[in-house]
């Protein structure tokens, strides 16, 4: 897919903000990896006892500008379910541009309760570190649901988010219309209050655990 670059584009931050976003960033992971250690050791445990395979999951993700980059979360799902997915494509419940199941079998008893309190995205703070991701910003999305026209790249103009307005608007259950709607307000209206607010909002929309699936 080709890098999007647009310098002009307003959801280029300036220089000051865009450092401002950084240092909220730097500081926001490292204290969060700080805290939750215990917790993510626990979840990893529970994912090796749970069903053989590693603890981590890594998948192609598509990054800022088109980069691409191994994006890092607890693995919920068993042992090859990324090549079982072409055998349940017609289980798909959403609107035919990604791939989503309630009860999809590839889950592991222990991924859906990482998946239901969001745990399974906590190592992808280390991609926030890394500087490879935001904690606010769009999905990043696998590489081969990325490219979706011109609309779907302008989505590639900020960092990828570890939550944003796809996390606090429903997750699962938003059809990728919706999504991209919401991706592309966040692009236009990017703002240090709009990224504090998202991220307030944030651990209410996991608790209550609509579209975790």
């Amino acid at each position: 897919m080709t890098a999007a670059h647009a310098p002009d584009s307003p959801g280029r931050p300036k220089p000051g903000r865009a450092a401002v976003k950084r240092t909220i960033d730097l500081v926001g992971a490292a204290a969060l990896l700080l805290l939750l250690a215990p917790l993510l050791l626990l979840a990893a445990v529970a994912v090796k006892a749970d069903s053989p395979g590693p603890v981590l999951f890594r998948q192609r993700r598509t990054g800022r500008y088109g980069r691409e980059f191994d994006m890092l979360k607890l693995r919920t799902m068993h042992v090859g379910a990324e090549r079982m997915r072409d055998a349940l494509g017609t289980r798909n419940e959403s609107d035919g541009h990604l791939f989503k199941m309630r009860e999809d079998p590839r889950i592991t008893t222990t991924g859906r309760w990482l998946r239901r309190w969001s745990l399974d995205e906590l190592p992808q703070l280390v991609h926030v570190l890394t500087g490879r991701m935001s904690l606010v910003g769009p999905r990043p999305l696998p590489v081969r649901d990325s490219d979706f026209g011109e609309d779907a790249r302008r989505r590639l103009l900020v960092r990828p988010g570890l939550t944003g307005l796809w996390q606090i608007g429903g997750r699962s259950d938003l059809g990728w219309e919706e999504a991209l709607r919401l991706d592309l307000e966040y692009v236009r209206s990017w703002s240090i209050r709009k990224d504090l607010a998202i991220l307030l909002r944030t651990l209410p929309a996991v608790a209550r655990g609509d579209g975790a699936y």
